[in-house]
């Protein structure tokens, strides 16, 4: 332990004299917070911090109790709130798209390949992967093609926190290979018959000492099925890999922290806020719509309701309508000792659109969305919506790595296996030579592009960029268009040649006719024939 020396203030004297008893306390106080350390946060004295005492779990124990409840809300608010459905369909729309299309780009020199050995290579497997990939085929249910199941397979995780693919293998007459793709629910993914954690088993996955998964354990049903229709509990129990090695599940999760089981919704660190914030908007909009209707409270001394009125002007019968309304100039005779009073919400409320845009903001900054982006709202100078959307982009960019990784990555090696076992894609050492393997799975993936905000300043930019060497054609083509440049290359020559013949057939009566080059023999008798 430590040796610590409290030395008495002036004010420490003054307790002391007045009150022992106070000034012993004060002292131990003192004494407690030295040892406690110098951070002011971590005091338990201080009346600020007094009642913050947060449990320190483990990620499981921190996690999976809350899971449920998170899921259901999370799917809630983006159902009913438009700010969480916008901030997840922001993620969609940049991160994914239309799909993220798979670009070969082997490593040719640990292959012993020449350049243009590993050109046909890469073409004729990008050839055969798109071809599997774009059928509907590739999904067991044979509803989606791969890149909608990539954009299922985010919104899933975004959405319940994680999300398991299943890669199964089935032959189909319409199909050259047969590995399929499976998207299983976060919800179906749980112990059997809601037994206890343990520390092989937790959160459906049963795994080994080390944490590698050994077994899923997926409900045949998802739990909040209509039971009135159909109801089981049984479940499968999914081995995570085959005896050679092959994947049989894909868990889609975005890990936080070390021996994290599970995932968590995007959208769990501002469920409160977000709630919060649609009822205060709903409110406000009740208010305004109430303000609206100009509504009138007939005030009586007996609280028994209304009395017939007697609108003066008239024959002097008292109105047999109950459906009582304010006329346009009418003048109304009441009953005595009735008044009435006007409802008055004063709205719109000045101040509800700056405190909605302070909250917007630091939810943008827990999703990781800029508030222009998050609102979808640009006023500001061009430099600030720059600035928005690179910070923004960085964060895209960012995602659709990890999805690549964890999911896009994962399914090519399966499909690769499978057309270098069928003698589709010839690829020596591919099942031996781990090495080879990873030389002959190197890829991109090209997405979405960023989008230009001022496209003459920004074209400009990329052009200087070339210029001095600091970025290729590639690269930038994929940036700003999110395409392949090396494809473009082939296109550009063909159309050139197409433009080349067009001016060459051009008529010879019209103006635009070209005129053959004239050779120096050519010309030299022509200039004599002009001297003479």
């Amino acid at each position: 332990m430590k040796n610590i020396e409290i030395k008495k203030t002036v004010i420490d004297k003054a307790i002391e004299y007045v009150s022992p008893t106070w000034g012993a306390n004060r002292m131990k106080s003192r004494y407690a917070m030295a040892l406690a350390g110098a951070y002011t946060g971590a005091s338990k004295g201080r009346r600020q911090t007094h009642s913050f005492n947060p449990k320190g779990g483990d990620a499981d124990s921190d996690t999976l109790g809350d899971l449920g409840v998170l899921r259901e809300r999370s799917r809630d608010l983006l159902r009913n709130t438009p700010v969480a459905t916008g901030a997840v369909g922001t993620n969609l729309v940049h991160v994914v798209g239309g799909g993220l299309k798979m670009q070969s780009r082997i490593d040719r020199k640990t292959l012993g390949l020449t350049e243009e050995e590993a050109e046909e290579w890469q073409r004729k497997t990008e050839r055969e992967f798109n071809g599997w990939a774009k059928s509907l085929d590739c999904d067991v249910s044979r509803r989606n093609n791969f890149y909608d199941l990539q954009k299922l397979v985010l919104r899933s995780t975004l959405e319940s926190g994680d999300c398991f693919v299943l890669l199964p293998f089935k032959e189909l007459k319409t199909s050259l290979y047969g590995t399929r793709l499976q998207i299983v629910e976060a919800d179906r993914v749980c112990n059997e018959k809601k037994l206890r954690d343990t520390k092989q088993l937790s959160g459906g996955i049963e795994r080994e000492k080390d944490g590698t998964p050994r077994f899923y354990h997926i409900r045949t049903q998802h739990p909040g099925a209509d039971a009135r229709i159909s109801f089981e509990r049984k479940w499968r129990k999914i081995p995570a890999f085959t005896k050679s090695g092959r994947r049989n599940v894909i868990h889609v999760y975005e890990q936080l922290r070390p021996g994290q089981t599970r995932g968590v919704p995007y959208l769990a660190p501002v469920i409160e806020q977000l709630h919060q914030l649609g009822k205060y908007t709903e409110a406000e909009l009740m208010a305004a719509v109430v303000s609206s209707l100009f509504t009138v409270f007939l005030e009586t001394p007996t609280g028994m309701g209304f009395s017939p009125f007697e609108p003066t002007g008239e024959t002097g019968s008292a109105t047999t309508d109950k459906d009582y309304k304010m006329g346009a100039g009418a003048v109304v005779q009441l009953a005595k000792d009735q008044k009435v009073s006007f409802a008055n919400p004063g709205r719109p409320n000045t101040s509800f659109d700056p405190f909605v845009q302070a909250i917007l903001r630091q939810i943008g900054v827990a999703l990781g969305l800029p508030f222009e982006l998050l609102v979808m709202h640009f006023t500001k100078s061009y430099s600030a919506a720059r600035s928005a959307m690179l910070n923004a982009w960085k964060v895209f960019l960012t995602r659709r790595e990890w999805l690549v990784h964890h999911f896009c990555n994962l399914v090519f090696e399966a499909w690769m296996e499978e057309a270098v076992l069928r003698g589709r894609i010839i690829a020596p050492g591919f099942l031996d030579d781990p090495q080879k393997r990873d030389a002959y799975l190197s890829n991109v993936w090209i997405g979405p592009a960023q989008g230009s905000i001022d496209p003459q300043r920004e074209i400009s930019a990329v052009e200087k960029r070339i210029e001095l060497g600091i970025s290729t054609r590639a690269e930038e083509t994929a940036a700003l268009t999110g395409t392949d440049w090396d494809q473009k290359v082939d296109r550009i020559k063909k159309e050139a040649e197409i433009m080349a013949g067009v001016r060459g057939k051009a008529s010879p009566g019209s103006s635009s006719a070209v005129i053959p080059d004239k050779t120096e023999k050519e010309l030299e008798d022509g200039d004599e024939e002009d001297d003479e």
